[in-house]
C-alpha cells in the first residue's frame, strides 16, 4: 500500500520547503545557525501542516545525527528514557537528535526528564506544538531551547507545492493535469495546511476521469474534494482564544464587518455558547452606561439563539454583534469596580458607616446608638448628603462620568441636583 501523497512529496532539503521565508530564506539567521554543523535545541510552534516535521527531518538528515520521533500523545517516561539509552553508541556517533512532536501533552515530570541530556549535550531536541509553547512548555525547558514560530501557509505557497505534487504523480507513472482554477480552488481552501491541501488533491485525482493523455482534475473534482473551505479553530486552543479576543476587540473598536467576521469563525467553529458569553461581557464591559439598554437587547439576542439553536442562532447573535459595535461606549463602570475592587485587595475597608448599617438590629434604642439614617425618599430630588462610604475611603472617587451623551446628561443632573 502505497503512502499518502503528502508523505512522498515530502521535501528532501530545506530549498525544497514551501513557505516559512522568515526562517529560511538564504541569510535568515534561523538558516544560518542551523547550515553549520550542531543543530541547536529547538522548540517549533505552529498551526498542522506547515512543515515543523518536515524540517526538523531534513535537519537531523544533513546532521548526521540518529534520528528518534516521539509524539506527545502516546509517548511516556519509558519511551523518553529508551532514546536516552542510545546515546554513547555505535548508531549515534554523531549525536542522538529527538524529535518530539505535540510536546504540550507531556507533562512536567516527562518534560523534566529530558533536562539533563540536554544541559550536557549528549541528546538534540527539537519539539514542537500547535500551541503558545509559553504557556504550554516547562520554563526550564524553554530556558534551553530556541522557539521558532512556523506560519500558515499562503496559497501562493500551496499551490506551488500543488504543482510539484503533479509532477511527482506524472513521474511515478500516473500523468495527471489539472483544469485552469481547479488548483487555485485547492490551495485557497485548506486554510494554510499543505498536508490538507495534498490529502484533498489525492482524492480529486483519484475522483478524476480518465482520459487519452491522463487523468484531469477538473474545478468540479476540486471543490468536492474540499466543499467546505478550512479554517483553524480549536475550542481549547489559541486559535479559539484568539477568535474570542478578535471579536471584543473590533466591537471595542466600533468595527461592525470585523465584529461579524470573527463572530461567524467562532459560529463555523461551533462555538456559540463562548459568543453567547463574550457578546453579554462585551455589553457590560465595553458599550456599559453609554447605552445601558444594550446589556437587555444583548441578553434578549443570546436568549433568542440558546432557544434557536444554530443554524438561525446566529442572527441574533449578529444583530447583538452589530448593535454593540455600533452603539456609542463607555467603560466607566468596568473602571470603577477595578478601582473598587483593587482598594478591597489592599485591605481599605473600613468598618460601614453606622447609618448604614442593618437597622433592625437597633430596635428601639436606635436613636440612642446612632443610626441617624437620612431616607433620601423624604428630600427633594430624592437626595440628601450624608457619608456613604467608610472613614478610611472618605473622598475618594471610583466613578468617573464618561464622555458620552447618556453619562454627560446624568452628571449635569446630579451636579444641579448636588449644587
Amino acid at each position: 500500500m502505497s503512502s499518502p501523497l503528502a508523505d512522498r512529496l515530502r521535501p528532501r532539503t530545506l530549498d525544497e520547503v514551501c513557505g516559512q521565508r522568515h526562517l529560511l530564506a538564504p541569510g535568515c539567521v534561523f538558516r544560518r545557525a542551523v547550515s553549520g554543523p550542531r543543530v541547536p535545541n529547538m522548540i517549533f510552534y505552529g498551526p498542522p501542516g506547515v512543515g515543523k516535521t518536515t524540517v526538523a527531518r531534513i535537519l537531523a538528515k544533513q546532521s548526521g545525527m540518529l534520528l528518534h520521533q516521539l509524539n506527545g500523545t502516546s509517548a511516556g517516561t519509558a519511551d523518553i528514557k529508551s532514546v536516552l539509552a542510545d546515546v554513547g553508541t555505535f548508531g549515534a556517533h554523531s549525536g542522538v537528535l529527538l524529535y518530539l512532536d505535540e510536546i504540550q501533552y507531556l507533562n512536567k515530570k516527562q518534560q523534566q526528564s529530558l533536562l539533563e541530556c540536554l544541559e550536557d549535550g549528549s541528546v538534540t531536541l527539537i519539539a514542537s506544538t500547535t500551541e503558545n509553547p509559553y504557556f504550554y512548555v516547562y520554563n526550564a525547558l524553554l530556558s534551553r531551547a530556541a522557539v521558532f514560530e512556523f506560519k500558515p501557509l499562503s496559497p501562493e505557497d500551496v499551490l506551488l507545492g500543488l504543482k510539484n505534487a503533479l509532477r511527482r504523480l506524472s513521474d511515478e507513472g500516473m500523468p495527471v493535469r489539472a483544469e485552469e482554477g481547479a488548483l487555485e480552488l485547492l490551495a485557497e481552501s485548506c486554510g494554510g495546511d499543505m498536508r490538507k491541501a495534498l490529502g484533498n488533491l489525492e482524492f480529486a485525482v483519484l475522483a478524476a476521469r480518465e482520459q487519452d493523455d491522463g487523468r484531469l482534475v477538473t474545478r468540479q473534482d476540486a471543490a468536492g474534494a474540499a466543499p467546505r473551505g478550512a479554517m483553524r479553530y480549536d475550542k481549547s486552543g489559541d486559535g479559539h482564544y484568539d477568535c474570542i479576543s478578535a471579536l471584543q476587540k473590533s466591537i471595542r473598536g466600533s468595527d461592525p464587518d470585523a465584529a461579524v467576521h470573527y463572530l461567524a469563525r467562532i459560529l463555523e467553529g461551533g462555538d456559540m455558547l463562548s459568543a453567547c458569553r463574550r457578546l453579554l461581557v462585551i455589553a457590560a464591559e465595553d458599550v456599559g452606561l453609554a447605552y445601558p439598554m444594550a446589556m437587555a437587547v444583548t441578553k434578549a439576542c443570546v436568549d433568542s439563539a440558546l432557544q434557536l439553536g444554530m443554524p438561525e442562532a446566529q442572527l441574533p447573535l449578529a444583530e447583538a454583534a452589530i448593535l454593540l459595535a455600533t452603539a456609542p461606549k463607555s467603560n466607566s463602570a468596568h473602571n470603577a469596580i477595578l478601582k473598587a475592587a483593587a482598594d478591597i485587595r489592599a485591605g481599605k475597608v473600613g468598618p460601614v458607616p453606622r447609618q448604614l448599617q442593618n437597622r433592625h438590629f437597633d430596635g428601639e434604642d436606635a436613636a440612642v446608638k446612632g443610626q441617624n439614617y437620612l431616607y433620601p425618599h423624604d428630600y427633594a430630588n430624592h437626595w440628601v448628603a450624608q457619608q456613604y462610604l467608610p472613614d478610611e475611603l472618605r473622598g475618594t472617587v471610583y466613578y468617573e462620568y464618561g464622555d458620552n451623551k447618556t453619562e454627560q446628561a446624568a452628571k449635569a443632573y446630579w451636579q444641579k441636583v448636588k449644587g
